[in-house]
């Protein structure tokens, strides 16, 4: 018995395995959430940062966007297997197991929504069950039924902002706040589209139902695509509007949302997957090039 307990302990604490579930998590992804979350605490405190506080939230979004994204490969492992770009993912390439993966993921994601319940407050922890909720329970199964599935996934991918408000304030009364909302959101559809766009073989071949599979010659994309970028441009304006940032903030936002714009244009004329490409790194850029801005102008205020 001791000896079978050591051995399952030393393969749990084998490096190659810590390595694998920590890819679950997509760190990435969830590094990007996290600096959304604590934009959205930094705006909402204003000049009172209670610094514990933030501490704590950190770690709650922390905990349950990794048990999200860890759940969200367990969904879609065996579709995962069925593409290029995600077949040595640890579930595909056998480097967890389906079990292990679930439990891991499970885990991590009640322990975070407890903790952002008790130690930040009910509103933050409700905030990211939704968000978890929305991701998994619609999002996730959506990709399979229909290319609405962007906008629906655009939603949990906008709130980690609004969760950090939150998490500073415990109310969601102020318009700066949705401003954010609708800078992530009105981000979050071109991105995902020029992915959907770069890598359209591989979610056909797994039977996801994106955009570029029923709109061959990029119309109902270049619409969509175009359609939110030139509302990123007042967005990005309401965020100085309503006085939650200053000048700076105004010149840097708009400048990175007329370029992420022309790439959009460039896209539009000429909607080849190298154009989409070019896109998608655009939308790479921006969102951290927003913050780091945001940021900045935070500091010299």
């Amino acid at each position: 018995m001791k000896l079978h307990t050591e051995t399952t302990l030393s393969k749990w604490l084998d490096t190659e395995t810590l390595a694998a579930y920590y890819e679950l998590t997509k760190p990435g992804i969830t590094f990007t959430v996290l600096a959304s979350m604590l934009i959205g605490f930094l705006l909402g405190s204003g000049s009172n940062i209670d610094f514990i506080l933030m501490a704590h939230a950190a770690l709650g979004t922390w905990l349950i966007a990794s048990g999200t994204a860890a759940h969200n490969q367990f969904l879609e492992w065996r579709l995962d297997g069925q593409m290029k770009r995600t077949q040595t993912r640890p579930l595909p390439s056998s480097k967890v197991t389906p079990k292990q993966s679930m439990a891991f993921s499970l885990v991590l994601i009640f322990a975070g929504s407890a903790y952002m319940i008790f130690m930040v407050n009910l509103l933050a922890g409700l905030i990211s069950i939704a968000t978890t909720v929305i991701y998994l329970g619609a999002y996730t199964p959506m990709k399979r039924v229909s290319a609405v599935n962007v906008f629906i996934g655009a939603i949990p991918g906008a709130l980690p902002p609004v969760g950090g408000w939150a998490a500073a304030v415990g109310h969601l009364g102020h318009a700066g706040m949705w401003a954010l909302f609708a800078i992530v959101f009105l981000w979050q559809v071109p991105h995902v589209m020029a992915i959907a766009w770069v890598c359209k073989d591989d979610y056909r071949n797994a039977g996801f139902r994106m955009l570029p599979r029923n709109d061959e010659n990029g119309t109902k994309a270049v619409l969509l695509i175009l359609g939110c970028l030139l509302l990123l441009l007042p967005a990005t304006w309401a965020l100085y509007a309503v006085e939650l940032s200053g000048i700076t903030y105004l010149i840097g936002g708009m400048l990175c949302a007329v370029a992420f714009l022309w790439y959009g244009i460039r896209f539009s004329l000429d909607r080849t997957k190298e154009k989409a490409k070019k896109l998608m790194f655009a939308s790479f850029f921006y969102l951290p090039a927003v913050w780091a801005i945001i940021f900045i102008d935070q500091l010299i205020q």
